[in-house]
């Protein structure tokens, strides 16, 4: 079927509306998301994953290697494992020790990399690596759910499936760390690799081969404990399990810090939306697949567990907005024309924010072939859009902040509660932190991660400013050197700005988060507190062995049971 390019551009929404937080925090993984992007090109190339090593104790305590052998290249998931005592286990960025540490290196790692390996790795941040790995990676077990597993497949069982959904994984990662730290290869060593160009790749197939390593190890420590009686886990079974992960507050102003970067991600999700609801038509196929997947995120999202308040209100508007968009398609004649943009119009007064993002990402699962080429614009040069434009006049500079930062002149920053929080770096982790401005002094040490207030302070000064030109006006105020930069980026890459106060006493870091992880692919979003939040990836995945037969595309949402 052919895009209309332009109806769909004429359909798209604006900035104003999808940059808000409340929007972004709203997020839902999509056919665009960089683990479904991993497995489709693993498929589509036929990747083999082998195993040539797989030395582990009684205690769990040995090394583990995972190659990806690609059409030009391999790359090896190389694990150690630990005995972990459990007072030492922890989720912070401090722990000093884990269950199990990782590297993506870059290619087939002979013994010698193997042992130079072992006496880093483990270490984490206290070690160094080279420019032959290109991750590095950790893990803590879920200790209940890993010792159930254990004991229920020792036995000769199966584990109890309710208490996989609970938890949905057996070990969650604190962090993968790629371009650059702690000595990996950086970005610009690899950019240029095919399997490379969409983003975060690196990482994606680390968390991708680690699963495996996880379900591997679980089923041979089982055999261990138990030769005589122990049996593998059932394949449906397994698929259940993902890996988790912990995120926490350093990962929030990545946004903020990279705003072409931001542009690119959304510019390739709202033309996604966009091409999909300016389409005349549907298919009978097209519309059984949607129909389907409307019930399979009915599932995805019972199965979706939280105790933080913010989570579960939003859980509430999810399931109560799955069921009415299911009670609509009873009643809906999708065959009429431009089905999917009158469902949409019905979903922006019936369904809440987080149900409107739902449907978004359920939109594109029956149009591969309408939605999957944007992947290939998801990346960008920043250094490009980072010139300040010196031949601009200060009028025009105005009426780009008016555009673009209207909601912040609106805003009363002398009010308390505009300016309540203030971002920071601590000393000790160089971290982003986030602290309240009445009660501690650290406006000195203060981020420039606000960019509403900084906008209405460089619109007051351009009120007063005689100039004719942007280079005068910088070099009059240097201070406002950074807001002119991002206005003249967000006037170009019209989704380069989060369009909220990032520094207001009712801020949700966590909303930051969940619109980054939804573009890795992330599931089952789980607040901790309003500042870090547990995720889900690759679950329902299928495993290395499983991509040549199945669809490497349509697991992120449970299966359907059926008699």
């Amino acid at each position: 079927m052919q895009i209309d390019h332009t109806r769909a551009a004429a359909i798209m929404r604006h900035p104003g509306q999808v940059m808000r937080l409340e929007r972004l925090g709203s997020f839902h993984q999509c056919r665009l998301s960089f683990m479904r992007i991993l497995l489709r090109r693993l498929k589509s190339e036929n990747w083999r994953i082998a195993r040539p090593v797989f030395d582990i104790d009684a205690r769990g305590v040995g090394t583990a290697v995972y190659t990806a052998l690609g059409p030009h290249r391999s790359y090896s998931l190389i694990a150690f494992a630990n005995d972990l005592a459990p007072e030492k286990r922890s989720d912070r960025v401090i722990a000093t020790e884990w269950d199990a540490t990782f590297t993506l290196f870059d290619g087939v790692p002979a013994q010698a990399d193997l042992d130079r390996l072992r006496q880093n790795v483990p270490l984490q941040e206290a070690g160094r690596i080279s420019q032959s790995e290109l991750s590095l990676s950790r893990a803590n077990k879920s200790v209940r759910l890993w010792d159930h597993v254990v004991s229920a497949l020792a036995g000769g069982a199966q584990p109890d499936p309710r208490m996989i959904d609970d938890v949905g994984y057996l070990m969650r990662t604190t962090a993968v760390y790629g371009s650059g730290k702690f000595g990996a290869a950086d970005r610009a060593v690899i950019a240029d690799r095919p399997e490379f160009q969409a983003l975060y790749q690196v990482e994606m197939l680390s968390v991708y081969l680690t699963r495996a390593f996880v379900m591997d190890l679980v089923e041979h420590m089982a055999t261990l404990r138990s030769p005589e009686t122990a049996v593998p886990m059932a394949p449906a079974l397994r698929r259940r399990f993902g890996i988790g992960n912990s995120t926490g507050l350093g990962m929030a102003p990545y946004l903020l810090n990279h705003p072409a970067l931001l542009h690119c991600w959304i510019s390739a999700r709202e033309p996604a939306l966009a091409r999909v609801r300016a389409l005349p038509h549907a298919t009978e196929d097209e519309i059984a697949h949607f129909r389907q997947i409307v019930q399979r995120a009915i599932l995805h999202a019972a199965a979706w567990r939280s105790d933080h308040p913010t989570q579960v209100a939003k859980l509430a508007d999810l399931r109560g907005d799955l069921t009415a968009l299911s009670a609509w398609l009873e009643h809906a004649d999708l065959t009429a024309p431009a089905p999917w943009d009158t469902l949409w119009h019905w979903a922006e007064d019936a369904l809440s924010i987080e149900g409107q993002e739902q449907l978004a990402s359920l939109l594109m699962e029956p149009y591969a072939h309408v939605v999957d080429d944007l992947a290939d614009d998801m990346s960008c040069n920043e250094d490009r859009h980072w010139r300040i434009d010196g031949a601009m006049t200060t009028g025009r500079l105005k009426d780009i902040t008016q555009d673009i930062y209207g909601w912040a002149l609106d805003t009363d920053w002398d009010a308390p509660e505009a300016q309540d929080r203030v971002w920071y770096v601590s000393d000790a982790k160089q971290e982003p932190r986030l602290g309240q401005r009445r009660l501690e002094p650290l406006e000195p040490y203060e981020q420039p991660l606000c960019p509403g207030r900084d906008a209405a302070r460089m619109f007051a000064a351009l009120e007063q400013f005689g100039g004719a030109t942007v280079a005068a006006f910088v070099l009059a105020h240097p201070e406002h050197r950074h807001i002119v930069r991002r206005a003249q980026i967000a006037t170009r890459l019209p989704y380069a700005e989060i369009r909220s106060n990032t520094i207001a006493a009712n801020l949700m870091p966590i909303d930051m988060l969940r619109a980054k992880l939804s573009f890795f692919g992330a599931c089952h979003f789980d607040p901790r507190s309003d500042r870090w939040v547990r995720i889900t990836m690759f679950q329902h995945a299928p495993f290395p062995h499983e991509l040549r037969q199945v669809d490497a595309d349509d697991w992120t949402y449970p299966p359907l049971v059926t008699a």
